[in-house]
């Protein structure tokens, strides 16, 4: 099964031979190593590249244990480069490397080296990795198989599809477990023994049961804001457990670090700035935030506003939480303030659009409640609506588009119909 990532694999053509080293990173089993050692790698030899010329180490594998010394490295590198031609070094698993940033530096001065790297452990899936590169590495952000992605490979109806999509996620080998058990299986045993493991391992969290308590919660409540000071209220008033927000949001930032939490922000869209704490976290891949919960809540219209949330990162836009202020008069002539929300501001470059989540809109009073935010803006970049219906876009009198989950989700250009 090829699972085609274009849009990946653009970026990377896009990037070549650009003097940096190429840094593929991703929540683990996303396909990072699937992007560079297959599909980039056909894209090479398709150009003409001599696969000589084509050097790629997986570091996890036992038969290169030799070269995770840094010295046996870079002597194997430089003497498989016998001319002037480029050299494109592919490294999978590059944690397993000793020394491996210092590694990565001299490779810059190797003048027709290519480099590319991609790991899987939380030291090098965190943030920490770019600033270690700063001006010297380039990022390539893979995330779980977008609901496009993967119904390109799926056997079944688009319905079936989703229904799949919304309950176990779009990490790529999901697609290869059959029944429902396998899949919440194979996610159950990689949040535990995978994404857990390497962050208690690596920030040395002596209290496991405080961090996985703290993933159940944030689980439970996608969609709400919430902020370290409010999580701390709740450790105490329910688990009856006294943890700082201090520790808290320490662990917040491992999990964001580790790609397997991203954060959201407020902004103020009349005052143009950020307003800050509380704020709403998402899950990276909703099958690892429903198998937190054994799969008890799958409220399909909180998952679907993950999922729409998730969308708008892959196709490149930085995403918001907007907030808006309305007023209405009261029957006494008053004037009352009134705060709305949009639950998303997706802006790249100049490019900015307003998009509501609902799940249902089944009559009119519904439509004007999602509608009074979007209105309340008064500027004219675009505003959506995007509903669980499947429906094609359509707009109302006052410009804002209405469209179904699937069609803002399959079409690339869903955005600008």
């Amino acid at each position: 099964m090829e699972i085609r990532r274009d849009g990946y694999l653009n970026k990377l053509i896009a990037k070549e031979k650009n003097g940096l080293i190429k840094v593929v990173t991703g929540v683990r089993r996303c396909g990072k190593s699937y992007l560079l050692f297959n599909l980039y790698h056909d894209y090479l030899v398709r150009k003409g590249i001599d696969e000589a010329h084509i050097i790629e180490i997986a570091l996890d594998d036992r038969s290169n244990k030799e070269l995770r010394d840094p010295d046996n490295m870079l002597k194997y590198v430089k003497g498989r480069i016998t001319d002037d031609q480029t050299y494109y070094v592919i490294l999978d698993e590059v944690q397993f490397l000793d020394e491996f940033e210092d590694v990565l530096n001299s490779f810059l001065h190797i003048r027709n080296a290519d480099v590319y790297v991609t790991g899987s452990n939380s030291k090098f899936l965190s943030s920490d990795i770019i600033t270690e590169f700063r001006g010297r590495g380039d990022e390539i952000r893979v995330y779980p198989l977008s609901f496009r992605e993967y119904t390109s490979v799926y056997e079944g109806t688009t319905d079936e599809a989703w229904d799949d999509y919304f309950n176990y996620g779009g990490l790529p080998l999901i697609l290869l477990r059959k029944t429902p058990e396998e899949k919440a299986e194979y996610l159950r045993i990689l949040f535990q023994k995978v994404y857990m493991s390497d962050i208690v391992e690596r920030h040395k969290i002596r209290n496991k049961d405080e961090l996985d308590e703290l993933m159940n919660i944030l689980a439970s409540a996608i969609g709400s804001f919430t902020n370290p000071l409010k999580l701390s209220r709740t450790f105490k008033s329910v688990k009856n457990k006294v943890i700082s927000d201090k520790t808290l949001n320490a662990y917040i930032g491992y999990l964001i670090d580790a790609f397997l939490i991203s954060k959201s922000v407020r902004f103020d869209i009349k005052g143009k700035k950020y307003i800050g704490s509380p704020a709403k976290y998402y899950f990276e891949d909703v099958g690892l935030r429903n198998v937190r919960l054994n799969f008890r809540q799958t409220e399909e219209n909180h998952i679907m506003e993950n999922i729409i949330y998730n969308e708008l990162r892959v196709r490149g836009y930085q995403v918001d939480i907007g907030v808006v202020e309305s007023y209405t008069s009261s029957s006494d002539g008053k004037r009352n303030k009134r705060q709305l929300e949009v639950d998303f501001i997706a802006t790249k470059g100049s490019r900015k659009y307003y998009v509501q989540s609902a799940f249902s809109i089944s009559d009119s009073d519904k439509a004007k409640q999602e509608e009074r935010s979007l209105l309340s803006i008064g500027d004219s970049f675009k505003k959506i609506i995007v509903v669980r219906e499947n429906i094609k876009a359509r707009r109302n009198e006052d410009g804002i588009m209405t469209i179904g989950i699937y069609n803002f989700l399959l079409e690339e250009d869903s955005l600008n119909f």
